[in-house]
Parts: C-alpha cells; structure tokens; sequence
C-alpha cells in the first residue's frame, strides 16, 4: 500500500518539492512545435511543474519560455508583441528576449544598469521530434537533448498530438502502464480502432491465456513491464511496455500498426498534459493512419476545435451512452480508447488516495513504478543523478515476440 505521505510526495511536483525537484532534472515537452510555427508568431502560456511561464519565437526563430509576468507591475506577456527579437509588454513598453534578460524599458532610456538588472526567469526550449521541449533544472546539469525513437524518425513516420487531462500526472501515466485494463476497459472498443486492432494470430494468443504472468523488471531508464502468456506448452508470448524515467512509456503494436507511446507531464498537481505518439520505424504513416489518429482514433481523443480540451470530458460525462453499453457496443458506455483511459482516470479524483487501494498481483508494475520515482527523487535529494538521463537508456523499444520458454528473461528484451 502506498501510504498518504509517500502519495503526496508522488503527486506534489511544484517548485521545491522532492518530485518536483525529480522532474526537473529531464527535459519534458512543453508544447508542439506547431504551436511556434513561425518567428514572431503570437506567444503561447505554458505551464508546467506548477510554473505559469510564456514561450515564444523570436524575429530570428530563436526559442524562449520565460516568467509568465513583466518585471515591472506584474502584467501577462501573453497580451505582448512579439517584434523585433523580443516580447514587448504591452502596459509599459517593457522588453525581453529569450533568456528573460530586459533589453529595453522605454521610460529609463537614460539608465541601462536598471535594465540590466531586470531578468526573469528563462528556460531552455529544445526541438525535437515536432515538440519542444524543456529543461528547467539547473544549468549545470543540463542532460543531452531528448532521444526517444520516436523523435528521431522523419517527419512522415510520426504523429503526436496533445491534450489536456483534469487529474494528476501520476494516475494517468499509471493507466497507461497498466496492461491488464485492456481486457475490461477497452473490450469491444479494440476490435472497433484500426489504429488498435489486434491481429488474429495476436488476438487468439491473448485469448488462449486470459490470466497471465506480470514481471516488471528494472531497466537502466526506468522498468521493463513484461506481460507473460503461455502459448501451447512450449512457448511464450511477451508483450513488454517501456517505463522510461520521470513520465514517459511506450507500448508495443500489433501487426505492422504503428508503435506507441505517451508523455504524461504534470501541468500542475491537479491538471497534466498527454502527449500521444504513433511512429513506424520502416516506414511512412498511412493516410487511414493519419486521419485515424487526427480524427481522435487509437491513443488519441478528438478535441474542440482551437483547443486541447477533449470534446468528450467531465461536464458532459464524457458523452456516455448506457444504450450503447447495455447493448454490448462498449464495455463502459463511453467510445474511444484515448476517451475511456481519461474517464476512468479522472474518476478517482484530481489526485488519487492511493491509501486506499487494495493491490494485488497485477499491479506489480504500478508498484514498480511508484518505487522507481521515490528512490530516484532520494538521488536527487542527496546530490546524485538520477536515472535515464544519457541518450542511450532512451534509445528503447517496446516489445511483442513468442519465445521458446528455455530462453532466458534477458535474451528475451535483448
């Protein structure tokens, strides 16, 4: 059993929190890159750990993400104008640049020490991978840039989208490690997704095994989930999910589906972002898999238009339809995969009370996964790196493949 203060320390990520300090030490996404399409383009809020920050392209293209609120009275940059290689504010005339160093305070002109000394808070934005991403721990421990496969594939091999999710990171990244909800949750709405649908040699060997084994393994960036399922009496079927160190997983496909994965990055401690990603490694998105995905199928949700709300949420009950339930059509009564993960993990409540969970066998690597975060934040705590910070942990796959059962566990993930 979690217990209420190891559970506050998961799920608190603001500045100066054990978590939060965790967090900082990656570089998480912050935004598409289509948000900044262009330089001088309007700025973006942004915000991430509890930070209420602004992100904007420069007259050259250069990427900032800043303190939120002009130096001077407190005022948003987000009413700014983006010109002339900075964010003007638009009370007082008050410049930045991309650092958050003032170039200009109109008023002062006379006086370039009071304008050197104006600097707010700034944030490195890398690009990679149609996202930009930030490092908001210290400067001297600036990691590599992100790594993940997904993010090294060309432009038409991949497909992320974004949105909002009204809970705690921590509830929503353990939806997505958790394999087993599969066979409930997402009953009858599987065979229904393209993007999701298993193929039959798949489907019968998941069938052939309703109850299978669970072992979570440690991995240099976080866990290995295995998923064991006997197939015959001499073979193995293993579906193994990535945990990768703070909030990223990726799941295997089947078929020649695309890949899969998430980013679950606390937005604050009550709100997180879902990045959602499909990529091939051979070759290009189809267009049925592009406008699957774009229209809301697979991992992803449909959206309101000009948003990254979800069309389906809780002030509608996720548009539940008990007919379509009662009828089969859909396990829980609400449609699509992506819409089902969210509602289930937006019930237990903004931030879940793990004190009063009954776990059992199958929610290994959910403890797993708890214990990873605690014992890499005690690093952090005590000076040391923690996990999953070299490229090379990051350079990972999930895995689908039948074995003989003599073969070794570790020749298996090799």
């Amino acid at each position: 059993m979690t217990s209420t203060s190891e559970n506050q320390q998961l799920t608190r990520t603001g500045p100066g929190t054990p978590m939060g300090e965790l967090f900082r030490r990656y570089w998480l996404p912050a935004l598409l890159t289509s948000e900044l399409a262009e330089p001088d383009c309007p700025p973006v809020r942004v915000k991430l750990l509890g930070e209420r920050l602004i992100a904007f392209r420069d007259t050259q293209g250069r990427l900032g993400l800043i303190d939120e609120f002009c130096a001077h009275r407190g005022v948003s940059l987000w009413f700014g104008r983006n010109e002339e290689n900075g964010l003007r504010c638009s009370y007082h005339g008050w410049k930045y640049d991309v650092t958050g160093q003032c170039a200009e305070i109109p008023s002062e002109a006379d006086n370039p020490k009071l304008c050197q000394r104006m600097k707010l808070k700034g944030y490195p934005l890398a690009e990679r991978g149609g996202v930009l991403w930030a490092y908001m721990g210290p400067p001297e421990k600036r990691p590599p840039e992100p790594a993940y496969e997904w993010t090294e594939v060309t432009p038409e091999r991949r497909y992320v989208s974004k949105r909002l999710q009204e809970c705690n990171y921590l509830q929503a990244m353990e939806g997505g490690l958790d394999s087993i909800h599969s066979t409930f949750l997402h009953r009858w709405s599987v065979e229904d997704d393209p993007l999701l649908k298993r193929d039959a040699a798949s489907a019968a060997m998941i069938k052939g095994d309703p109850s299978p084994a669970f072992l979570p393994l440690p991995a240099p960036g976080g866990l290995r989930i295995c998923t064991r399922r006997n197939v015959g009496e001499d073979r193995y079927f293993w579906r193994v999910t990535q945990f990768l160190m703070p909030c990223f997983n990726l799941f295997p496909p089947y078929g020649d589906n695309p890949c899969g994965g998430h980013a679950w990055v606390p937005m604050d401690d009550e709100n997180c972002w879902v990045y959602s990603v499909d990529y091939h490694r051979q070759r290009p998105l189809s267009v049925a898999e592009l406008e699957g995905a774009k229209s809301g199928r697979g991992v992803h949700v449909p959206l309101v238009p000009g948003t990254f709300r979800p069309v389906a949420n809780r002030r509608n009950d996720y548009l539940i339809d008990r007919a379509g339930q009662k009828a089969r059509q859909t396990f829980s009564g609400v449609r699509a995969v992506g819409v089902q993960d969210a509602a289930i993990q937006e019930s237990m409540g903004v931030v879940a009370d793990r004190a009063r969970e009954h776990l059992v066998a199958t929610d290994k690597g959910i403890v797993m996964t708890r214990r990873c975060l605690l014992e890499a934040a005690e690093r952090v705590a005590r000076g040391e790196p923690p996990p999953g910070l070299d490229q090379g942990s990051q350079r990972v796959r999930a895995l689908s493949r039948v074995t003989p059962r003599t073969l070794p566990v570790e020749e298996v993930l090799a």
